[in-house]
């Protein structure tokens, strides 16, 4: 009976995957999604290829959250192989934790930056609800996080067109 419910289980995954793939993917990352390399799955294939290549390179010489994420990468390329595109977060649509299907593709949460935890990508979330952000400043207030994580968010481009400060300058 229970190499039967591995079985059943084995089989209920591999339909999702063949006949949802895009809820599949989206619901594998945010499960196992620790090692998530945002960057790559925006730049596409050829970058997380490149990226896997280079972790492969290493050889027996990888360390532990090199081999996960090594692992993250091989679906992450085979999403993108079968036509899954992924979303860069954003500010108002990108989840805390959670990886969401969003007009045919996947939308990466604010967690899936490395370096931002959970509390920050919770009060983000929140933040984001309540509306528009006047500037990057507002962010830092509104949400209660440091330089440090608008820093990040400025790196992954979810902070463009945004003024820096909301001061209004006469001259």
């Amino acid at each position: 009976a229970h190499a039967v419910a591995y079985v059943i289980a084995a089989l209920r995954l591999g339909w999702y995957k063949v006949y949802k793939p895009l809820e599949f993917y989206a619901t594998y990352f945010t499960v196992r999604g620790g090692d998530f390399d945002a960057e790559a799955a925006v730049k596409g294939k050829a970058f997380a290829t490149r990226r896997m290549m280079d972790l492969k390179a290493k050889g027996n010489e990888r360390s532990v959250k090199e081999e996960d994420a090594y692992g993250s990468l091989q679906v992450l390329v085979e999403a993108l192989c079968r036509g899954i595109e992924f979303l860069p977060v954003d500010l108002y649509r990108s989840k805390a934790t959670r990886y969401e299907p969003e007009e045919g593709k996947i939308r990466i949460p604010f967690a899936a930056l490395k370096g931002l935890g959970g509390a920050a990508a919770t009060t983000l979330e929140e933040a984001g609800r309540q509306g528009d952000y006047i500037s990057v400043d507002d962010i830092g207030v509104r949400a209660g996080v440091g330089k440090g994580v608008l820093e990040m968010l400025e790196t992954s481009g979810a902070l463009e067109g945004l003024p820096k400060t909301s001061q209004i300058t006469f001259f």
